[in-house]
């Protein structure tokens, strides 16, 4: 569906990747093209001062025109308040899902809460995401849990978005 104004509208956008794979930085752009006004919703949490700079690093590079929603554990809520209301950049699932497990709530009811609630959204959403399957097996359980549930997520959100890439070396590969 589309506004006179050419801007996408209900449009969901996934950007996948590895590791500094330029996943951030291209789903930034996508954003930026999809309207004035840009929010930001952000998952992470600064647990220590590495995770700090990090978060203040993306900050100085998204400059004064996008607004910062904080969104660690209920990020449906998020992207229901702030639709309408400009493009939003969800930054980034894997953060949110390792929240959620961590806070030991069920992953699976919240991953499906959110791809019901990106089906209802009016306003386009962009989602970061990470690759985390395409490594070494983990050696602890935790760890195996966390890769198996990040793939199920990933394709969860994929088969719902209209659009996914694929990043490396920060150039944006579409796949869908």
């Amino acid at each position: 569906m589309f506004l006179l104004s050419h801007v996408a509208m209900g449009k969901s956008i996934l950007v996948t990747g590895g590791a500094r794979s330029g996943k951030s930085a291209i789903a930034e752009r996508l954003a930026l093209g999809l309207g004035p006004h840009p929010i930001y919703i952000a998952t992470a949490e600064a647990h220590d001062r590495e995770m700090a700079e990090r978060i203040a690093a993306h900050r100085a590079r998204r400059g004064p025109e996008w607004t910062t929603r904080n969104a660690p554990l209920d990020l449906a809520a998020a992207l229901r308040a702030t639709d309408g209301a400009g493009p939003r950049l969800v930054d980034c699932l894997t953060l949110w899902l390792t929240n959620i497990m961590l806070s030991e709530q069920d992953w699976q009811a919240a991953a499906r809460l959110l791809t019901d609630t990106l089906g209802r959204q009016e306003a386009p959403v962009i989602l970061v995401t990470n690759e985390v399957g395409a490594g070494i097996v983990p050696e602890n359980a935790l760890g195996r849990a966390f890769r198996d549930a990040a793939g199920l997520l990933n394709q969860s959100v994929a088969e719902v978005s209209q659009e996914v890439y694929l990043a490396v070396a920060g150039i944006p590969m579409k796949v869908k």
